[in-house]
């Protein structure tokens, strides 16, 4: 990747190693695509490599929710990967996904979990007050760019050091029933895939301070009265982007 070797796995970036519920710490393999996604995966917890995705698409085993993070050559971060190579992963991850049975019920959501650095000229609003006293400089650690720029109310769970929200990302949905030709001026933020999670599978708040309760929801980005919805697919080519066929 840019003329270098990158590897494949950041330990930091398994976002789901940090949770006992999620953590596979020896990266054991499931015991079949079939057993994918349920809770007799051959001790793999729900934590899996990435070509296993691909494997249950083919054994028709689409878990309801997979999260899929690129290799590190292909994930989009400054330095060691390009838009080119990102784009070589999610479109043939689209492409893969729209062939399927199952695309006539699927939603796709592209999002990103920094700005990896670039400055943003527009500041995000204070969703979520932060005020964490910080001994090397007394005060406001959450300060921004002066102290109790993050607001003094109570945070979440009373949890400190999350001011939020931080720099504007991009958010995309792909569905057969997503808006064509449409933004959505909705507040968003990463959370509010987990809040339409909890909603479309009515699961309820995971509570504990998780800002799903603060995120804004995605369903304005749908439209679930399209007709013939299976039917609209756009496959593109991994290295040109450029459309190869489209049946709406």
């Amino acid at each position: 990747a840019n003329g270098g070797p990158t590897n494949d796995y950041i330990p930091h970036h398994a976002f789901f190693q940090y949770f006992t519920s999620t953590a596979n710490p020896t990266h054991k393999r499931p015991s079949s695509a079939k057993a994918i996604g349920t809770s007799n995966d051959g001790g793999a917890n729900h934590q899996y490599d990435l070509h296993d995705f691909f494997d249950a698409l083919r054994a028709r085993n689409m878990p309801a929710v997979s999260i899929l993070k690129a290799i590190a050559a292909q994930d989009g971060h400054a330095g060691y990967s390009d838009p080119l190579l990102e784009q070589d992963f999610l479109v043939r991850t689209v492409n893969t996904i729209m062939q399927s049975p199952f695309w006539r019920n699927t939603a796709i959501v592209i999002m990103y979990d920094d700005s990896d650095g670039w400055y943003d000229h527009q500041m995000s609003p204070i969703v979520n007050s932060s005020a964490v006293l910080n001994t090397a400089s007394p005060g406001n650690g959450d300060q921004l760019n002066a102290p109790g720029k993050c607001g003094n109310g109570m945070p979440l769970a009373g949890i400190q050091g999350r001011c939020a929200y931080g720099p504007r990302l991009p958010l995309l949905v792909i569905s057969p029933f997503a808006k064509a030709n449409f933004v959505d001026h909705t507040l968003t933020d990463q959370s509010s895939v987990l809040r339409f999670i909890e909603e479309n599978w009515d699961t309820g708040q995971i509570g504990g301070g998780s800002f799903d309760q603060l995120a804004g929801p995605l369903w304005n980005m749908f439209d679930f009265d399209i007709k013939s919805s299976d039917q609209r697919r756009l496959i593109l080519d991994p290295a040109s982007g450029q459309p190869l066929n489209t049946y709406r």
